[in-house]
């Protein structure tokens, strides 16, 4: 996901040290972008898709015009929220899978996609109230999370924990159900007692 610059038929001095000189303010830029989109979704969380962008800019301690800098429109942030979340919820498979058994990495990721979901319920609906197509960002945030679910499935299937015939399409339909549960209160937990549910039925 990261991208990555090349240098070829150079002399290696000189482009090691523009290198060394150019990467660092793109990363501390690529930093402050993902921690405004966390404060933003915070705020968001708290407050509803109409929060202020100078409220998002006083809790990020910045001023308003480096908001801007980084997310010139809300739609902007709002897109940046759904695509790190997507992005951080692919990512999450192989993190979790390097720390636990394939059966309770996977336990673990439907956890987080429970809070992804909660995410995409309110920043969605914003974005298609003011451009109307959202048809990107849904394949976006579909590859990476298809894919995390594939290799979770298949992983737990090799090391015998789920049954073989468990189909990683079945399982995301299972998870969209249980995160589109009525927003109550229970909601989290409700949702973590169906994942403990289905994961006991996969097993062999």
């Amino acid at each position: 996901m990261e991208d990555s610059s090349v240098f070829q038929g150079l002399p290696m001095d000189k482009p090691e040290k523009a290198a060394k000189t150019t990467r660092k303010p793109r990363a501390d830029a690529e930093r402050n972008r993902r921690r405004l989109a966390e404060v933003a979704k915070a705020a968001f969380a708290e407050q509803g898709a109409d929060v202020s962008l100078e409220e998002i800019a006083r809790r990020a301690d910045v001023g308003i015009g480096t908001l801007y800098r980084h997310f010139p429109t809300r739609n902007a942030i709002l897109e940046a929220i759904y695509r790190q979340e997507a992005e951080q919820l692919g990512a999450a498979a192989t993190e979790l899978l390097e720390k636990k058994t394939p059966v309770e990495a996977l336990r673990a990721w439907m956890r987080l996609f429970v809070e992804y979901i909660a995410t995409k319920k309110l920043i969605l609906p914003a974005l298609k109230a003011s451009t109307g197509d959202t048809s990107e960002l849904t394949a976006y945030s579909s590859a990476h999370i298809r894919g995390a679910a594939d290799v979770l499935v298949r992983r737990a299937i090799e090391n015998g924990d789920i049954r073989k015939d468990v189909q990683m399409e079945d399982l995301l339909y299972a998870l969209f159900g249980f995160a589109n549960i009525d927003n109550q209160p229970d909601l989290v937990p409700r949702a973590h007692r169906l994942i403990d549910i289905l994961v006991a039925g996969l097993m062999k």
